[in-house]
């Protein structure tokens, strides 16, 4: 099986699988920056503690052995700037894979969540009988909504959601690429 690059280099910004207790103190505190940034739509950060980040990187390098979940720190000039991830939800058809993002605030707007996503989209399709690739955001996450649309993907649907972060407006809107949309707007981009 083709598994997505451990390491991705996109000149000053590169993506790497976490490296369990040793990125430990680095995002923990990445995350402690950005809580009043994340906390409207992560409904993780109400738990967040030490003990909770520890857990995550703990699971990461299963996770990526599996197939279930590639996890990459989103490094900027050295230092970790957010996380992004590939992965499928266990209610996911194996032809789809969704990509999720964040970032510190202060790593916002200068296009590093757009290239992470551009490279997990190629990264999504290395893998064997991945179809399309998926971004699922709330309804009221602007942010977030500007990358797919930048890159490329098409509005899929919209669904009911549970309320599960602060700023959470009840529904979801789903984003979507399929292989040869991404494979004509390469070529085209290419030029």
């Amino acid at each position: 099986m083709n598994l997505p690059q451990p390491v991705i280099e996109l000149d000053e910004l590169t993506l790497r699988r976490f490296d369990g207790e040793a990125d430990l103190p680095e995002l923990f505190q990445v995350i402690e920056e950005s809580l009043e940034h994340l906390r409207p739509w992560m409904p993780w950060i109400a738990e967040h503690s030490r003990a909770s980040t520890a857990e995550f990187l703990a699971r990461r390098a299963e996770r990526w052995a599996s197939g279930q979940d590639y996890t990459y720190a989103i490094v900027l000039d050295g230092a970790i700037v957010g996380a992004c991830g590939l992965f499928r939800r266990d209610d996911t058809p194996e032809t789809g894979r969704e990509i999720g993002y964040w970032l510190h605030p202060a790593a916002t707007g200068r296009g590093a969540a757009t290239r992470a996503t551009r490279a997990l989209v190629e990264q999504a399709f290395r893998l064997p009988g991945v179809d399309y690739v998926e971004v699922v955001h709330d309804t009221g996450n602007h942010a977030s909504g500007a990358v797919p649309a930048r890159l490329g993907f098409t509005e899929h649907l919209r669904r009911p959601a549970e309320r599960l972060a602060p700023a959470d407006t009840g529904e979801d809107r789903i984003w979507r690429i399929t292989r040869d949309q991404a494979k004509a707007r390469a070529a085209t981009e290419a030029g």
